[in-house]
C-alpha cells in the first residue's frame, strides 16, 4: 500500500493532543476473509471461514466515518470481489463522496466488470511477474490471462478507469522486475508499484510469525540480493521511476530500499524504520471488526463493542500512539508497507 496511498496528499487536522484523531483520511477495510489465489508468500488463502464485511457491519459506523472525514477507503482482503455485498457497500460509501479503491487478485474482474467499473475510482491488481512467473507464484493456472481479460472487460464498461499493478518482490521473481513491467504494459495497465515480501510479521492470516525455514523460502540469499540490486539498477536506467508520468511508482531511492530490506533480513545491514505516520492518519478494519493502526500492529479494539471513532480515540489506541516510537519499534523497523501521509 505504500506507493498507492502516498499519492493522496491533503491537510489533516490534529487536535492539541496529537494522539487524539480528529481527521482520518484513509480507511482500509478487509471485505472478505478468503482468497481465490494460493500465493506462496501469503497465508490468507488458508482460511476456511469465508466471511464477508457486510452493509450491516458498515452502517453503525457511517456517522464516525463522516465525523472523521474519511476521504479514501480501500477495500482489501482476502479477495474483495468474493463479497456479494461489495456493490452495496460501495453505493453506500459513494453517498458520502468517499474515494474507493479496490485491491484485487484480478481473477474475478471479468465476471464483475460492470459492478467494478461503476463502483470504484481505481483498481490495484496484484501482479507477480510475466505470465509463467505470476501463475507459479499464485498457484493458479491461467491467472495472468484472467487478469488480462478482466482489464479489457472493465475498460469496455469504463475506458478511463485507472488500473495499476502492485508486485511483491521475493525469491521467485526478484530477477524479473523489468519483465514484470513489460508484462504490465502489454496488458495495458496504467502503472506499477513494487514492495518487498513481508517475512517476519504475524499479518496476512499468520497465527505466528513464520519460522526461519519458511522465511528462507521467500527471502533472498546473498547471491539473490546482489541480483536484485542489479535488476533494480537496470530498471532505473531503462524506465522512468517515481516521476509524474513514469510507469513505475517508486523513486529510485525507494526501489533501492526494497533491496535493502532483504539485506537487513540477512543480517548484513541494520534495520531502519521507514518514514511513517499510518497510526495517526489511517486504520485497518478486518472482517471480524478488529481495528488495527496498520496492517502489522495488533488490534486496538473491535467494532462489535464500539464505534470507529470511540475505538480510535479510546484509551488503548491513544496509549499505543503515545508510546509508539517508529524508529525504535521492532515491527516498524521491519515494515515493508509504510504510509507517510503528508500533513
Amino acid at each position: 500500500m505504500e506507493t498507492s496511498l502516498q499519492q493522496l496528499k491533503t491537510d489533516v487536522e490534529v487536535s492539541s493532543d496529537s494522539h487524539v484523531i480528529e481527521t482520518l483520511p484513509v480507511l482500509v477495510v478487509h471485505a472478505h476473509t478468503s482468497c481465490n489465489c494460493r500465493c506462496i508468500m501469503c497465508d490468507i488463502w488458508k482460511t476456511r471461514e469465508g466471511k464477508s464485511f457486510g452493509v450491516h457491519d458498515l452502517e453503525p459506523h457511517i456517522a464516525s466515518i463522516k465525523k472523521l472525514g474519511v476521504s479514501w477507503l480501500v477495500f482489501s482482503g482476502g479477495e474483495p470481489l468474493l463479497n456479494p455485498q461489495l456493490p452495496l457497500l460501495c453505493a453506500r460509501l459513494r453517498n458520502e463522496n468517499i474515494r474507493l479503491t479496490l485491491l484485487t487478485t484480478g481473477l474475478l474482474l471479468q465476471k464483475c466488470a460492470a459492478d467494478v467499473a461503476t463502483s470504484f475510482d481505481d483498481i490495484i491488481i496484484s501482479l507477480d511477474g510475466p505470465p509463467e512467473v505470476h501463475d507459479t507464484i499464485r498457484r493458479v493456472d491461467g491467472a495472468f490471462a484472467l487478469i488480462a481479460t478482466g482489464i479489457k472487460a472493465a475498460r469496455q464498461h469504463r475506458h478511463d478507469l485507472p488500473i495499476t499493478a502492485r508486485t511483491t518482490i521475493q525469491k521467485a521473481n526478484h530477477h524479473r522486475l523489468r519483465e514484470t513491467v513489460q508484462a504490465a504494459q502489454q496488458i495495458h495497465l496504467d502503472g506499477i508499484s513494487f514492495l518487498a515480501a513481508d517475512l517476519t510479521s504475524s499479518a496476512f492470516n499468520r497465527p505466528l510469525a513464520w519460522p526461519v525455514d519458511r522465511q528462507d523460502e521467500i527471502g533472498l540469499s546473498l547471491v539473490e540480493a546482489d541480483a536484485l540490486d542489479g535488476e533494480i539498477e537496470a530498471l532505473i536506467a531503462e524506465t522512468p521511476c517515481g516521476t509524474k508520468d513514469g510507469f513505475v511508482a517508486e523513486t529510485p531511492d525507494k526501489l533501492r530500499r526494497i533491496a535493502r530490506h532483504f539485506r537487513v533480513h540477512l543480517g548484513l545491514q541494520p534495520a531502519e524504520a521507514p518514514m511513517c505516520n499510518a497510526p495517526w492518519v489511517s486504520a485497518v478494519v478486518e472482517v471480524d471488526g478488529s481495528v488495527r493502526p496498520c496492517f502489522f500492529h495488533p488490534p486496538i479494539g473491535n467494532l462489535q463493542v464500539g464505534t470507529l471513532e470511540s475505538i480510535l480515540n479510546g484509551p488503548q489506541a491513544r496509549s499505543f500512539r503515545q508510546n509508539l516510537v517508529i524508529q525504535e519499534n521492532s515491527i516498524c523497523r521491519r515494515c515493508v508497507c509504510s504510509l507517510h501521509y503528508r500533513l
